[in-house]
């Protein structure tokens, strides 16, 4: 039986004071003695998603951000608008741990057989709090890394992946055959390019620039619609009429994009269609809005006939929907697909101090296609 033994280490918060004030800090956190069925992780690689950067800066304007404390433990301070601060109304006062996902060495273990099994192991993890030096988790809630896959192959194996086929198996379950995807060059959208040339799914992805659709066509794309083309319209119609994509996922989420993919769906079936109805077309068409790129009002033309459906979806509740085995299926496919069908790219790796700088913060914060980050909390400390 292994000695007790304490982990001391950096943890990186997110704070909303009651005066609409946002602080982002380093926090010493102790990291205890795991018990029988944990595991404790030096943490190794873990990516910066949209989602993290939701939690991390919250409703603040981040171009009101102000730099303080040392290098070693920066401080970043920033303003919310007070129209903004009645969402923030949960989290007041909370000091947040942020980090969705991510992946590192097991270097301790409770007395369970099924933790002791991961002593040494590279694991990757989901359950937030990841951006740490540290962190405590069940055995059971730990996915082993093949032998040959690194800390930065399995930082982002979870929400993307996850998120990419859960979007796969939404069109089946839900009766549709082909899909579309809003922000396809981004990590995820190449995810899912992958998963849907492997699996024969007909994917319609929309960019919002030319150098993003060409990116996807040298991958392999078929059908891809450049947002910013004066031809957009034109061009989703046609690409909907060949795939017969009823559903899609948006990430911009604000805007006219939704609306537009609807008017389009609907242009698209009334090409075949035997007989005018006033009612438009009896073929249910579904948007789903996934994320919040555009964090403006959702604006749409009711030009779509009456059988749609606009909502929202997010992963983690599909996933409780679907159940554990179904779940399991889908984690044991990114497993065995880690590094080819589901591999993440990164344009940066940074330590937990640099991911405070202001001028790292103003890169990551874009959410541009091609410059995602990963926060490695070993890197620099000893």
């Amino acid at each position: 039986m292994q000695s007790k033994r304490e982990f001391t280490g950096l943890q990186l918060r997110s704070l909303i004071k009651p005066d609409g004030e946002l602080e982002l800090s380093l926090a010493s956190v102790v990291t205890p003695e795991p018990a029988a069925d944990q595991v404790v992780v030096r943490m190794e690689a873990a990516p910066i998603n949209p989602s993290d950067i939701g939690l991390l800066f919250g409703a603040a304007d981040m171009s009101t951000a102000r730099a303080s404390g040392t290098p070693e433990l920066p401080v970043v301070t920033a303003r919310i608008p007070e129209r903004a601060m009645k969402s923030m109304a949960g989290r007041l006062g909370a000091s947040l741990p942020v980090g969705n996902e991510g992946a590192g060495l097991v270097v301790a273990t409770g007395t369970s057989a099924e933790a002791r099994a991961l002593m040494g192991k590279r694991v990757a993890m989901l359950g937030g709090a990841m951006y740490s030096e540290y962190r405590s988790m069940p055995a059971e809630q730990c996915l082993v890394l093949p032998a040959d896959a690194s800390a930065a192959d399995g930082a982002s194996c979870f929400v993307n992946p996850l998120t990419a086929l859960g979007m796969v198996e939404t069109m089946r379950r839900e009766g549709h055959s082909a899909l579309v995807h809003t922000a396809a060059a981004s990590n995820l959208g190449q995810m899912l390019n992958r998963i849907c040339i492997k699996d024969g799914i007909a994917l319609v992805n929309i960019v919002r620039k030319k150098e993003q659709a060409d990116l996807l066509r040298t991958m392999g794309a078929t059908h891809v619609c450049d947002a910013s083309s004066a031809s957009f319209s034109d061009e989703l119609t046609a690409a909907l009429a060949e795939t017969g994509a009823t559903i899609a996922f948006d990430a911009i989420g604000g805007g006219k994009l939704a609306g537009q993919i609807l008017g389009c769906m609907e242009a698209a079936i009334s090409r075949s269609a035997k007989e005018y109805s006033r009612y438009g077309s009896s073929i249910h068409k579904q948007v789903y809005i996934y994320g919040g790129l555009d964090t403006g009002p959702t604006e749409f033309n009711r030009n779509f006939g009456m059988a749609w459906s606009m909502g929202g979806w997010l992963v983690f509740p599909y996933l409780q929907k679907i159940g554990p085995a179904a779940t399991q299926a889908l984690k044991a496919r990114v497993a065995a697909e880690l590094k080819t069908t589901f591999k993440s790219g990164y344009a940066r790796e940074v330590s937990l101090p640099e991911a405070l700088r202001l001028d790292t913060i103003a890169s990551y914060g874009k959410r541009a296609t091609g410059e995602k980050f990963l926060l490695n909390p070993a890197k620099g400390r000893s």
